[in-house]
């Protein structure tokens, strides 16, 4: 019973961490189904006294692993690579705009350029305001390695743009005019509802079909897109979604999902656009209406 209770209490947290730092939702769950039995296994011998604090250390240290074992795989991944989408996730509007930004797909990828190590601190005390003591005992480095390693971490973090300064409705009022000018093939349209020198960036793993590289300036991007949509079979449908915490929508074919867009605005216009196309990132994501 008391398992239950702290697995409802906590999983939000560690799945949160989980995640932020693998950036995959597979992962995330299977190390938060892993805290927990291993918390079961060791509380039958032992108390634990701080029971957050121990399984927030579980999930840590199992991402770092996680992270340092897939570092391999991601040298010889094919083409560019992208986070796993989170759907529906961060709809709630009490969640401060810290923790939406911090799952947001741009942000994920900043993450990257971490180390593991960077990554676990940074995202403890930027994000869940942790105490360096309290970090310090999670990772097992001194509270001043801790504070050093933040630092290092933070300045790394200082070059990413300035979020957007639109509030969530008039972002999800320009995903729905792009997916409508996108549905009807209105050229003009697309193209006015994006800067100049946006970015579309592709993530097919060698799966499916995806541009290798990024696809620069607004022209291009709209080609792209209106080449994908002729080739498209007439069931399918577009639908808005909530992706990384932000307007975004999902490209379904026979009611499964072949796309999950997410869109990054600056400036009022739709600036990076982020398309995951690879079937291995979409097992949370097929029944999910």
């Amino acid at each position: 019973m008391e398992t239950e209770q702290l697995y409802q209490t906590y999983k939000p947290l560690l799945f949160s961490i989980a995640y932020r730092m693998t950036a995959s939702v597979a992962d995330a769950k299977d190390l938060v189904q892993e805290a927990f039995l291993t918390y079961n296994s060791v509380s039958s011998e032992k108390v634990i006294e701080n029971k957050k604090a121990y399984l927030c250390k579980i999930v840590m240290n199992r991402s770092i692993d996680k992270l340092r074992s897939a570092a391999s795989k991601r040298e010889v991944y094919i083409g560019e690579w992208l986070p796993e989408p989170l759907v529906n996730e961060g709809s709630d509007p009490s969640h401060t705009y810290l923790m939406k930004e911090s799952i947001s797909t741009a942000y994920l990828l900043l993450l990257q350029q971490l180390s593991e190590d960077e990554r676990a601190v940074f995202l403890l005390r930027e994000v869940f305001q942790y105490s360096y003591e309290e970090i310090a005992a999670i990772i097992e480095k001194s509270s001043t390695n801790c504070r050093q390693i933040f630092h290092r971490a933070k300045k790394s973090m200082e070059n990413r743009p300035k979020a957007s300064t639109l509030d969530f409705q008039s972002m999800r009022s320009g995903v729905e005019q792009f997916m409508m000018a996108l549905q009807k093939g209105d050229i003009h349209q697309m193209l006015e509802l994006l800067k100049t020198d946006s970015v579309l960036i592709t993530d097919g793993g060698g799966k499916v079909k995806a541009a290798l590289n990024p696809i620069y300036t607004s022209e291009r991007i709209v080609f792209l897109f209106t080449s994908i949509r002729k080739k498209l079979p007439e069931n399918t449908r577009m639908e808005f979604k909530v992706v990384n915490g932000f307007p975004g929508f999902v490209i379904l074919i026979n009611g499964y999902v072949a796309y999950v867009v997410s869109l990054e605005f600056r400036n009022n216009k739709i600036w990076r656009i982020y398309m995951v196309a690879n079937p291995e990132k979409f097992a949370h994501v097929q029944n999910y209406n």
